[in-house]
């Protein structure tokens, strides 16, 4: 007796998972983008928001660098000296590392752009070359 309720439990669970994967399917087929280009104008704002946030870190990491480079002046002990290159040398690298980063990010938005730029010039040149109509003899 108490198998029958476990089993159809386990048929239900399972009829529901079949049918919510079924649906998604074939709302899917409906939705068409509004916009022919939608997608690669999307992946231009998401390539340009990115850009931003790594020339923001970008920024703090030189300001970083020139700040440790300013201590490793002021140094008068050479302890002092010491720990300021320490930290130079640790800021020059994660800024060069942000620069990898941010070159990386340029090349992602320029492919982006051209991905844009392609797709609008599809969609300005017509589909089906017109002819002229010539007039019938």
């Amino acid at each position: 007796m108490q198998k029958s309720p476990r089993f159809a439990a386990a048929a239900a669970a399972l009829a529901l998972s079949f049918g919510a994967l079924s649906a998604p399917a074939a709302h899917a087929d409906e939705e068409a983008p509004a916009e022919p280009c939608a997608t690669q104008s999307a992946q231009v704002q998401k390539a340009e928001d990115a850009l931003a946030r790594v020339t923001a870190v970008f920024e703090k990491k030189q300001a970083k660098v020139k700040k440790a480079r300013k201590a490793v002046a002021r140094a008068d002990k050479a302890n002092q000296r010491s720990k300021a290159k320490q930290a130079l040398t640790k800021a020059k690298k994660q800024k060069k590392q942000v620069v990898k980063v941010k070159k990386a990010q340029v090349q992602r938005l320029a492919k982006a752009n051209e991905r844009l730029d392609k797709c609008l010039a599809a969609q300005e040149t017509p589909e089906t070359p017109e002819t002229p109509e010539t007039p019938a003899a």
